[in-house]
């Protein structure tokens, strides 16, 4: 059978230049089509590695800048999984520059914490993050304003509000973890729920939740009344 006949070369059967995994691994996730980016991230254990790897450096942002050689000395992760992992990572930043109508759309506060919970429920350190949406509660990014222990009294309030001005967005949602892993708001959530949904106002920017994430779970304080109103 001729190429012109439709014979498609197994993966096996490629020379190892061409394999999309030796590819991303020597050239790098944005060499590989999205297609590639797909094959590599069909065996869920994956998943359950990356999880485990978040506290190790330190969250997402870390996880994506580790380069290969860093991720395979680690226990459990050789050339098939390491690729897969920075295959999905590159998917998910495909995805947040993807044309708005491919953006993850918020519609409930389960939609925004599902976004984020597998990650931040795994951080040994606090995080405050900003979840910023356009006028259709798509998210257009998600920043991390603050890291490691949170006194509220420390928190600026208009540091929030940075990056939401800049990119001109409708509303935000705060998000931010508690590594007891118990999401039970403290009053001093509520009280600085209450001052950023006041400078919200004032700024022109919606707030529309403060999330708490806990071990695999969350709370709203919008659904529950608290620092809203």
């Amino acid at each position: 059978m001729t190429e012109s006949e439709g014979y498609n070369p197994t993966i096996k059967e490629l020379p190892s230049s061409e394999r999309p995994r030796e590819r991303l691994l020597h050239y790098g996730a944005n060499a590989l089509s999205t297609a590639e980016l797909r094959t590599g991230i069909r065996d869920e254990n994956v998943v359950r590695v990356a999880q485990r790897l978040l506290a190790t450096f330190d969250g997402l942002a870390g996880l994506a800048r580790a380069n290969p050689p860093e991720l395979m000395a680690e226990r459990g992760l050789g050339l098939a999984k390491t690729a897969q992992l920075k295959a999905a990572l590159e998917l998910g930043r495909r995805l947040l520059v993807a044309s708005p109508a491919d953006r993850p759309q918020i519609r409930s506060p389960a939609d925004a914490a599902n976004l984020v919970l597998s990650e931040m429920s795994l951080l040994d350190q606090e995080q405050l993050r900003v979840m910023l949406l356009d006028t259709k509660n798509r998210v257009l990014d998600i920043q991390t304003v603050y890291a490691g222990s949170l006194n509220t009294s420390l928190i600026r309030v208009g540091e929030l509000f940075r990056e939401a001005i800049r990119a001109n967005c409708a509303s935000l949602i705060v998000v931010h973890n508690h590594p007891s892993g118990d999401p039970t708001p403290s009053p001093e959530d509520v009280a600085v729920t209450r001052q950023i949904v006041e400078a919200g106002k004032l700024l022109d920017v919606d707030v529309l939740d403060h999330l708490i994430i806990g071990q695999q779970r969350f709370v709203s304080l919008k659904e529950r009344g608290l620092g809203f109103g």
